[in-house]
């Protein structure tokens, strides 16, 4: 790094806003001279993410790489949300030394173009973990006891007295066995949350064992096969890879409970949503929570949208404060270390 003033970018948007990290960075380096440029980006209420593009090694990213080559020029630190970084911008950017990105992965930044040119990539694994697996649990909350069908029940002066009618009445979670796929950081959180509720909690993860902690809490892993079963409610929590792409689907949705309910928080891609559609108009299931879908977002004419068994939501679970913050935080201490010459504790991989 420079001897002189530590030049940072800082790349933000209306949620990972840039004054969130320079705050972080002087909190954390207090001692440590810097030029902090930013650049806001008017996301998401007004621009719009693409999620690929076959012409560039990234994903998920917002705006042109040649959007950002005149921002990043002198930058030796360089802290993005949604900005995509690859190997033409690191060309523009001879001093760039540490790729700072705020998301769970750097599915927006040439990973292996960086490693090639010595600089630093570090994430934020986890920063929403707990917002997300709190809005599951919401999301399963307001689906089986129809809290967002009551409020607008009330509000659009029905008062809808079926609603404590036997055939309508909602389920509690102390009765229900809660199947949960994929038991990351998200998925192991759900669990946590739902163990006072008294839900029996089962788990499918074929790359992930349960400690001690979690099997004396009665949380027990099982193939999913038999977690598709044996479940009331299934929330799904898996990344996407090729193997869990619409893992959930017409044969698996035939095989659950009758009158069981989905919840998907994690990427539209792990769910068939026609399977799904038909699954709720059959009557083989009682309901869905839907965060995420595919495409994204729903096409208008989408016939989900029209059942009364689903509570939709528009990608937002990880929308927190908290989860600001954290990744700010996680950001600035990874590259004090950086800067300590001592290895960042969330480096890319």
């Amino acid at each position: 790094m420079s001897d002189q003033a530590l030049r940072v970018g800082i790349i933000g948007d209306g949620f990972m806003q840039p004054s969130f990290f320079e705050k972080a960075l002087r909190q954390r380096l207090p001692e440590t001279a810097m030029d902090i440029r930013s650049l806001y980006l008017d996301w998401p209420l007004r621009l719009v993410t693409t999620k690929k593009d076959p012409a560039l090694p990234v994903a998920e990213f917002l705006g042109r790489p040649e959007d950002y080559f005149d921002f990043c020029a002198d930058r030796e630190v360089l802290v993005v949300h949604l900005a995509p970084v690859v190997a033409a911008t690191m060309e523009r950017a001879p001093s760039l030394r540490v790729i700072a990105v705020s998301r769970g992965g750097p599915v927006n930044v040439e990973v292996k173009a960086a490693r090639e040119r010595g600089i630093t990539v570090i994430n934020t694994p986890g920063r929403n973990a707990s917002a997300v697996a709190e809005f599951t649990v919401g999301s399963l909350l307001a689906e089986t006891r129809n809290i967002v069908r009551g409020h607008l029940s009330v509000r659009d002066g029905s008062f809808r007295r079926d609603f404590y009618h036997h055939d309508h009445a909602g389920r509690e979670l102390c009765e229900l066995t809660v199947g949960i796929v994929g038991f990351g950081d998200i998925g192991s959180r759900v669990a946590r949350l739902l163990v006072p509720f008294g839900c029996r909690i089962l788990v499918a993860d074929p790359y992930r064992e349960l400690t001690a902690e979690e099997q004396a809490l009665g949380i027990r892993k099982v193939p999913l096969d038999d977690l598709i079963a044996s479940a009331d409610v299934i929330t799904l929590h898996p990344k996407v890879t090729p193997e869990t792409q619409k893992m959930i689907g017409p044969r698996e949705i035939a095989r659950m409970k009758k009158g069981a309910y989905i919840v998907n928080t994690t990427r539209g891609q792990v769910l068939d949503y026609d399977g799904l559609y038909a699954g709720l108009t059959s009557g083989q299931l009682a309901g869905a929570a839907l965060d995420t879908f595919d495409p994204e977002p729903p096409k208008p004419d989408s016939p989900l949208l029209r059942l009364p068994n689903v509570t939709l939501s528009p990608h937002i679970a990880g929308a927190s404060i908290y989860s600001i913050t954290k990744a700010a935080n996680m950001l600035a201490d990874d590259i004090a270390r950086i800067l300590a010459r001592t290895a960042p504790l969330h480096g890319a991989r």
